[in-house]
């Protein structure tokens, strides 16, 4: 059961601008979160291509949006989103646990994602974690996300994947040993607790190492670290590090 996030009184609303190409959908979740005296739900857009002019005007600090959309979908727009040095942080809103358009949007710098029928309680706790820099992706999603990496292998050209794994062998090889290891248990889907007790650290320092981690490469959340040591092959099947 997800305990909620305690609203700080003093803190400034989350300004949130909601996207979806569905009308009942917007309505639903502008009841759902418009009732948190925490969230200010400034904008809703319908279409990909509106999201930079909300943005640009309205300034959220997070952006729910849905992938699949006419015009421009909701994965190109978070890919535009994300190059932004002011770029709000971005939830994904689906109905699939883990498909190629999620695990595309995690590469990309979403925050993390919700299902369409997730509790409101949940959706609004994820809009607040967000918020406060606390990625919404649990151990049990990023292992469902590396699980869809390792069976979308073979669809992806020979060339790509090879470019792919040598640029993340670098990246790896330029962390110090004991981020790696944390690296690797993060792809292992492992939570801050579990890497402290496998590798006899507090959980206080586990999360410095992961702050390292995501700041050397600029990462927004964990499941992109995951995959990272997935690219560059150091996983084998079983999840296990791989000798190579």
């Amino acid at each position: 059961m997800t305990t909620p996030t305690p609203m700080d009184p003093a803190a400034q609303p989350v300004r949130l601008i909601i996207v979806d190409d569905d009308p009942l959908v917007r309505a639903g979740l502008t009841l759902m979160l418009g009732g948190a005296d925490d969230i200010d739900i400034v904008g809703e857009g319908a279409d990909g291509t509106e999201v930079a002019g909300l943005v640009d005007r309205l300034r959220p600090d997070v952006v729910l949006m849905d992938i699949r959309m006419p015009g421009m979908d909701g994965l190109t727009a978070i890919e535009s989103l994300r190059t932004r040095p002011d770029a709000p942080e971005i939830i994904v809103l689906t109905t699939f646990h883990a498909d190629e358009q999620v695990l595309r949007a995690i590469r990309a710098g979403a925050a993390g994602f919700v299902l369409k029928d997730t509790p409101p309680a949940r959706i609004v706790d994820a809009v607040r974690r967000v918020a406060a820099g606390d990625p919404v992706l649990s151990p049990a999603v990023t292992r469902q996300l590396m699980a869809r990496a390792a069976g979308a292998g073979p669809r992806t050209g020979r060339d790509d994947r090879a470019d792919r794994a040598d640029r993340a062998r670098a990246r790896v090889a330029a962390l110090a040993e004991r981020e790696r290891e944390v690296a690797i248990a993060v792809a292992r889907g492992r939570s801050n607790a579990e890497i402290a007790a496998a590798l006899y650290l507090s959980v206080a320092t586990v999360k410095t190492q992961v702050s390292r981690i995501l700041a050397r490469f600029g990462f927004n959340n964990r499941v992109q670290i995951a995959l990272l040591v997935h690219d560059a092959g150091l996983l084998d099947d079983d999840g296990a590090e791989s000798a190579t």
